[in-house]
């Protein structure tokens, strides 16, 4: 068995894993990254918010993207029934991205994996890592290509930046049980032959069909758009006898009174993929000798993009982690990246759990407008769930919560 030996092993080329190799690249460390599927591979994750544009520019991939030319958000839209709720990204609280990309991810993370290539790093695609073992802080990973051949690969640190393959939390028992409740979506592409010009046509939408059930419309640059349904996994098994996917789409299609004229009848350009009861967590984000960043560590729900964001976040800072403390830097692993992270996550867990209480929904849709309370949100909607001279990113807890109970008390106060 052949054997390699570097200072970094990056599990995942997704957007966690190449925002961390690009980093520590740039920084003269030797890193190598292995990845299971051959690219560019289907996967979830098309609207991203702009704190990953931050991530990308310092790990210098952003002009790579860029010359992509993907469709920009500004902002998000809520639809619920006859009432629109608009977010812009360039009115929110403190600074800040303006903006961000809606991307076919197929496109999108090949281009991020072929630029980390160009730039010189080694990545294997279809390469499957098998085993690993600690000594110290010095890990031993056994991977197979697709020929069948087996390697070890000797490292001083491991980012496992795996996703859904979540590696590390499989191999060392480190899966536990999701706060949030079960959710499962359904998603496919379509040609978006009836695509309105302007705005109408290019801003992604979430249309909520019942408190808990709602459909995402992300339109791309290539003339196709992503359609998704999200909600309870019951009522999603719920959308067709048959467990057939396409059936299920079509029924919850057809429950939008906005878009039902837009993509009924539609073709769907592949057969709709279910993802079932898909929120993550983990007993803990790193160990000697490694760290768990993005949905290899948490996932919670897609109804604020958060994903890739949090994927960036902590492939970034684990990568600056390491970087500090292989320069004789002492790290508090727990303090500087556990901690830190666990912040970020717990502020989007609140406003997911939020959104589904209705509560959310409650402050979105209220009328008139409170441009000040507006302005916090959607920079907690942006990404900047760090930033705590937001009062909705510090008070998260309860200040969504106190606020739709007080609305909803002078609404049932009021006179008709």
């Amino acid at each position: 068995m052949t054997k390699e030996f570097v200072d970094v092993l990056v599990i995942g080329a997704g957007p966690s894993g190449c925002v961390s190799a690009s980093y520590l690249y740039k920084n003269n460390v030797k890193v190598k990254v292995v990845e299971k599927t051959k690219f560019p591979r289907l996967v979830v994750g098309e609207s991203l918010i702009p704190r990953v544009m931050d991530h990308f520019a310092e790990a210098e991939l952003f002009e790579a993207l860029d010359a992509m030319n993907f469709e920009k958000k500004l902002g998000a839209r809520f639809i619920r029934g006859e009432e629109i709720c608009n977010f812009d990204f360039s009115i929110k609280f403190g600074e800040g991205w303006d903006w961000t990309w809606q991307v076919p991810r197929a496109d999108f993370d090949n281009t991020m994996a072929q630029e980390i290539v160009r730039k010189g790093i080694d990545l294997e695609f279809e390469t499957e890592v098998l085993e690993v073992s600690f000594e110290g802080k010095n890990s031993k990973t056994i991977v197979k290509d697709a020929a069948g051949n087996l390697k070890e690969i000797h490292a001083k640190f491991i980012i496992d930046s795996s996703g859904y393959g979540r590696v590390l939390p499989r191999l060392l028992d480190l899966d536990t049980p999701s706060k949030l409740d079960p959710h499962s979506s359904i998603f496919t592409h379509v040609k978006d032959i009836n695509r309105e010009e302007g705005v109408e046509g290019t801003q992604i939408s979430f249309d909520i069909l019942e408190t808990e059930v709602w459909l995402w419309v992300i339109p791309f640059s290539n003339g196709n758009t992503s359609l998704g349904v999200v909600g309870p996994t019951d009522f999603i098994n719920s959308l067709s006898e048959n467990k057939d996917n396409a059936e299920a789409l079509r029924n919850a299609i057809q429950k939008s009174d906005y878009y039902i004229k837009r993509f009924a009848g539609t073709e769907f350009l592949f057969e709709p993929v279910k993802l079932e009861n898909y929120s993550r967590a983990v007993k803990r984000m790193y160990g000697d000798g490694f760290a768990l960043t993005g949905n290899s560590s948490e996932f919670l729900d897609p109804v604020f993009s958060s994903g890739v964001a949090f994927a960036t976040e902590s492939g970034m800072l684990a990568a600056k982690l390491y970087l500090k403390e292989s320069q004789g830097i002492s790290v508090d692993w727990e303090v500087e990246f556990t901690q830190y992270m666990k912040r970020g996550i717990a502020v989007f867990t609140t406003y997911v759990q939020e959104w589904y209480t209705g509560n959310l929904q409650t402050l979105f849709f209220h009328q008139p407008e409170n441009p000040d309370v507006k302005e916090k949100i959607c920079s907690v909607l942006a990404g900047y769930v760090w930033n705590e001279e937001n009062p909705f990113v510090k008070k998260h807890d309860h200040v969504i919560a106190n606020m739709a109970y007080l609305l909803n008390m002078q609404k049932e106060q009021s006179p008709e």
